[in-house]
């Protein structure tokens, strides 16, 4: 269940023995953000994720999210694809604040953008994505502290949102069956869609 002090998109809940502490797992298309001390884990393929905290109070968040796989608005500053880049960001950093984060407080670390998804590397999926939340951010003048991005892994993000402390591991020897599977499922999701305004609709 989730606390009176958490902003929720993200169901996956769990007790990390690794780590000792709550975690919470964030999926394609989820998002998560939280007052307390707890940890964000998210594996990342073509999408990207930004950590995003203020710097001060430790209030932190982290969003997992890709473009959609619309070429013919890629250029367009209000096309498709950016509206909804610029929809998933918003949310996080509204979320942040709505919580008590300060905007002159925050800063951002960026990961994934791996060239992962099979069929898709005339489209460079990954590096869209992650030049899209650089420039995002540059725009939004959030600093971005640390980034890992592109290549051609996929990636497990490990964010300890209240000290700001992230782990990266590159997964170079497992099955990312699964990984692809759902960056796959969410690619298909997105082309599905439709984004009015500031409200995403599924048909």
């Amino acid at each position: 269940m989730a606390h009176q002090f958490e902003e929720v998109l993200a169901p996956n809940v769990y007790f990390d023995r690794h780590f000792s502490m709550d975690a919470v797992k964030i999926l394609p298309g989820e998002y998560y953000v939280s007052t307390r001390e707890l940890l964000m884990v998210t594996v990342l393929g073509s999408c990207v994720a930004a950590c995003v905290r203020d710097r001060v109070s430790g209030i932190g968040g982290i969003n997992h999210f890709m473009l959609p796989d619309d070429r013919r608005d890629e250029d367009s500053r209000f096309g498709r694809s950016m509206r909804y880049g610029d929809y998933a960001m918003e949310i996080l950093i509204n979320q942040l604040l709505k919580m008590g984060a300060r905007r002159s407080n925050l800063e951002a670390k960026v990961f994934g953008g791996g060239n992962v998804l099979p069929g898709f590397k005339n489209h460079v999926v990954g590096e869209r994505n992650a030049r899209f939340v650089l420039d995002y951010l540059a725009t939004e003048a959030i600093p971005v502290v640390a980034k890992d991005l592109l290549g051609s892994h996929p990636r497990k993000v490990y964010f300890f949102h209240a000290s700001g402390r992230v782990l990266v591991k590159k997964l170079r020897s497992m099955h990312n069956d699964t990984i692809i599977e759902r960056e796959l499922n969410y690619s298909e999701t997105l082309r599905q869609s439709r984004v009015e305004g500031d409200v995403e609709l599924f048909s």
